[in-house]
């Protein structure tokens, strides 16, 4: 076997089992903290980036032209998207009484944009994939306005956020390495090799997510061990409520709009699926010195997300095969 069909078959093993990946990733690196050590600021921000950029590589003209001939519903999805999980991040704060650290840590996953795996769990459920595809793209091309904003206009209260290099930073992680993809594959995107590029892109996503994982267990794994088992428990069960909230809230949503089935699955998984990627990017370059446990939420939902995703694909497709749902 060849080198490119070695790489191709890791990259389906990968993209197949994520979660189990990125799971084994954070209990190895919690066992060995210095293995993942070297993943922090600079290097950080580029792993994140290659991402993005690999996310870039999967866009066409035809993917914004979906965006164009489909601006109500596109409307509607990001709208949801930047109003529901913010809400939800401040209102579980203050109903779990969470300290500023914390506190600043999942307003900033919930400020995010949509995660870079909704698009492939959107197709693993049958869901709308162009309006998948839609919704990310302009939840992330609005991020560095919008989440500098809703961080400073629900944060600000007890933490100096700095808004301005928040905008620079998810310029640089998000916007560059996209535009930087598309234009790849709008240049190149016709060449027998491209497609075979873009193939082995998703494995190298995933080992990427389990490095920025890795690394920001690394970071914060002498304050999980001085605060214990209590500490990840209360923080994973603020998690979970935010993810599973913006699921179903996300779903209502769709009903709400009177969207398809499809559509309201996608809009599901992109409303509480983030890229809590970023937020852990963010939270590293902007409260580490003062705040380091605010990267503990955003690690955490790291991992729970891509679980998460995973799991609720499952139970539409199981509830498809049921014949509860049927796909319209």
């Amino acid at each position: 076997m060849d080198l490119i069909s070695t790489l191709q078959k890791m990259s389906r093993w990968l993209s197949t089992y994520t979660s189990p990946f990125i799971i084994a990733t954070a209990i190895i690196t919690f066992l060995f903290p210095s293995l993942f050590s070297w993943v922090t600021g600079y290097r950080q921000t580029a792993i994140l980036g290659f991402i993005m950029l690999s996310m870039g590589l999967t866009l066409t003209t035809k993917d914004f032209k979906i965006l164009a001939s489909r601006p109500t519903d596109i409307l509607i999805g990001t709208l949801a998207q930047y109003t529901i999980m913010p809400c939800i991040a401040w209102s579980l704060c203050k109903i779990f009484q969470l300290d500023e650290a914390l506190s600043i840590g999942i307003i900033l996953v919930g400020c995010c944009p949509g995660g870079v795996s909704s698009n492939i769990m959107s197709y693993l459920c049958k869901g709308d994939v162009a309006f998948s595809i839609g919704m990310t793209t302009v939840s992330t091309l609005l991020a560095p306005f919008v989440t500098p904003l809703l961080v400073l206009l629900l944060a600000n209260k007890t933490v100096n956020v700095d808004a301005v290099g928040m905008f620079v930073n998810i310029l640089i992680v998000t916007i560059i390495p996209i535009s930087i993809g598309f234009l790849l594959n709008y240049k190149f995107g016709s060449k027998p090799s491209f497609p075979v590029a873009q193939s082995i892109m998703p494995g190298f996503g995933v080992i990427c997510l389990a490095c920025i994982v890795g690394g920001v267990i690394s970071s914060v794994h002498g304050y999980l061990v001085d605060n214990g088992l209590i500490l990840f428990l209360w923080t994973f069960c603020v998690v979970f409520c935010h993810n599973s909230l913006g699921y179903f809230i996300g779903y209502m949503a769709g009903k709400l709009a009177h969207f398809g089935v499809a559509q309201n699955r996608t809009i599901s998984i992109e409303v509480g699926m983030q890229n809590a990627g970023l937020a852990t990017n963010l939270s590293s370059n902007f409260f580490m010195a003062t705040l380091p446990l605010a990267v503990v939420p955003c690690a955490i939902s790291c991992v729970w997300h891509s679980i998460s995703g995973t799991l609720l694909a499952a139970l539409f497709m199981w509830r498809e095969k049921r014949g509860s749902s049927p796909v319209k």
